[in-house]
């Protein structure tokens, strides 16, 4: 797991509700019983500030950090995804960005990826769709350097869904009963006996779970295969996630000393 994005998880799942900011020292304390030390802690943050997702303030007269407007947004939306328990309705019709690309290859690379996790995939050189409305995307393209423009579709030849990998992101799911198991499974049946393993419990599920945002793009229950094993394996995620919350909760708040 590496620093930066655990600091991701931390203020995407545990501050949004508590001002989006933390002192540093209570920072170093939520992410050690996940093994992040000390030091890749503060060189996340620092990378992380100059990337423009957190900014310097004094949280009760320590020197802290917190979440930027952007950083807000995009947590905000990850959440809404993350802990989404039914599927986004969809109106038919394709949204479509037309993307020319950066011309430096790392930048054009970063924009790929974000793109991904906005829920697009490349149906044709430069075309991107998506079935849901991304009001981010323009300043996610234009901040890497590269320009959009827009169209709607309600039919596209060949059809877009095959431009996500479908049958290896049902294979990831259908895997992830495993995967929380071996997450969760030395958890005690009562978390509230070791709140901190409870945070750390939830913290790598939470983590595991996130990835899917890279992948998936929520399609429309009636774009997926029959069955699609992706409801079935956000119902266990939900319900898990849910379990350890309370104990959970109990640790952050005594990291935050609140």
């Amino acid at each position: 797991m590496r620093a930066r994005s655990a600091l991701f998880d931390v203020y995407g799942d545990h501050l949004r509700s508590r001002g989006d900011q933390a002192p540093v020292s209570a920072l170093i304390r939520l992410l050690e019983p996940v093994g992040i030390a000390a030091p890749a802690v503060r060189t996340a943050i620092s990378r992380m500030s100059a990337q423009g997702w957190l900014e310097p303030t004094r949280v009760d007269a320590a020197p802290g950090y917190r979440a930027t407007r952007r950083a807000i947004e995009r947590l905000s939306e990850a959440a809404s995804r993350i802990y989404r328990s039914v599927p986004e309705p969809w109106d038919g019709r394709w949204r479509l960005v037309f993307v020319d690309l950066p011309r430096e290859r790392g930048a054009r690379a970063r924009l790929r990826e974000e793109l991904h996790y906005l829920g697009y995939a490349e149906h044709a050189p430069a075309v991107w769709p998506c079935p849901y409305e991304r009001t981010e995307v323009d300043e996610v393209v234009t901040r890497a350097g590269g320009t959009a423009r827009h169209a709607l579709a309600v039919e596209l030849t060949p059809d877009p869904v095959g431009a996500w990998d479908l049958r290896r992101l049902a294979t990831s799911y259908a895997a992830w009963p495993d995967l929380a198991d071996s997450l969760v499974r030395h958890e005690p049946d009562d978390p509230s006996d070791d709140d901190e393993s409870a945070f750390a419990a939830r913290f790598r599920l939470v983590h595991e779970w996130r990835k899917f945002l890279f992948d998936d793009p929520g399609l429309p229950a009636d774009l997926l295969p029959r069955d699609w094993p992706g409801q079935a394996a956000a119902d266990l995620f939900t319900s898990e996630a849910a379990r350890l919350k309370p104990a959970s909760d109990r640790f952050v708040a005594r990291c935050l000393g609140v």
